[in-house]
């Protein structure tokens, strides 16, 4: 049986990571030429082309894109077993790209990494705090927190906690519109919509009755922090978790309403790529990260 061309792989790999054949044979070290022989090589013996090359243009071809994830894949686990091997002998090293969300990653996480980069002097982080959906092994990120349901995946994923969200709105909203008693109420009134959250919202009441609905209003972000301006100025209805919220409940500027209908509360999980093969400074991340966010009230406040 012919063994895989394992060099190619990881070629091609680069040569997607690095979006050029040039760029590719810069970050590993090899000249142009080959690493151009290496993606013929590999080509030939798939049977189909990787790519298509114009003078200006480099693209995965529809063959090469389903590809080039497990060739990322099969790249990051060798690297991961060759740390995993000096590591052993080693405290850990290196770098770490973590992604979070960006008022979470903010508040919560960058507020922990001083504790965690002192116990870890080799260990460097690079933190990308972002609202935006980030594709985590074409990115190359090592770890990501993510708030909220996940799709399915080929990523593994772990749920820390829950984070409880509140209903909220300004005294001087409620004061000009009225309070809902109900969540059927909210389609009278003005509500601000967390637009990278997709699907209606769900509320729970105590009697275990349940009620899902899709309100609407004057805007919609996609940041939470970016609705408190408006919801402060008493022009809406927002949804908003605790660590973004939880001081203007405590200082009165909003009011939770529909306290009888609890929304239900959603998690807090850390996915990494699909590989259980990580570097030591990896796994040091994912385990402080798992015990330092377990707490539900240290996710929220």
């Amino acid at each position: 049986m012919r063994l895989p061309d394992l060099e190619a792989w990881a070629i091609f790999a680069a040569v997607v990571e690095h979006r050029s054949f040039s760029g590719a044979a810069e970050g590993i070290g090899l000249s142009k030429a080959t690493v151009s022989k290496a993606i013929t090589r590999l080509e030939e013996h798939i049977g189909q082309s990787l790519f298509h090359r114009t003078s200006r243009r480099l693209a995965l071809t529809e063959a090469g894109k389903p590809l080039a994830e497990h060739a990322q894949r099969i790249l990051a686990e060798a690297r991961a077993a060759e740390e995993a091997a000096r590591d052993a002998a080693s405290a850990p090293t290196g770098r770490v790209r973590l992604a979070t969300p960006m008022s979470f990653g903010v508040s919560n996480v960058a507020p922990l990494l001083a504790t965690f980069l002192a116990a870890h002097p080799g260990v460097e982080i690079d933190l990308h705090c972002s609202d935006a959906r980030v594709d985590i092994v074409a990115e190359g990120f090592d770890v990501a927190l993510r708030i909220g349901d996940l799709p399915d995946s080929s990523l593994r994923a772990r749920r820390l906690c829950d984070i409880t969200t509140y209903l909220v709105a300004a005294p001087a909203y409620l004061a000009a519109h009225g309070t809902p008693q109900h969540p059927s109420d909210l389609a009278r009134h003005r509500v601000l919509g967390y637009s990278n959250v997709s699907g209606p919202w769900r509320f729970q009441h105590p009697d275990g009755s349940d009620l899902s609905i899709k309100p609407e209003g004057p805007l919609t972000a996609n940041s939470g922090e970016a609705l408190l301006p408006t919801l402060l100025a008493g022009l809406g209805i927002a949804r908003l978790p605790g660590f973004i919220v939880g001081p203007h409940i405590t200082s009165g500027a909003v009011v939770p309403i529909l306290a009888a209908w609890a929304p239900a509360p959603i998690g807090l999980h850390i996915l990494t790529p699909p590989s259980a093969l990580r570097p030591a400074r990896v796994e040091a991340l994912i385990a402080f990260l798992s015990a330092t966010l377990r707490d539900p009230c240290a996710a929220q406040d």
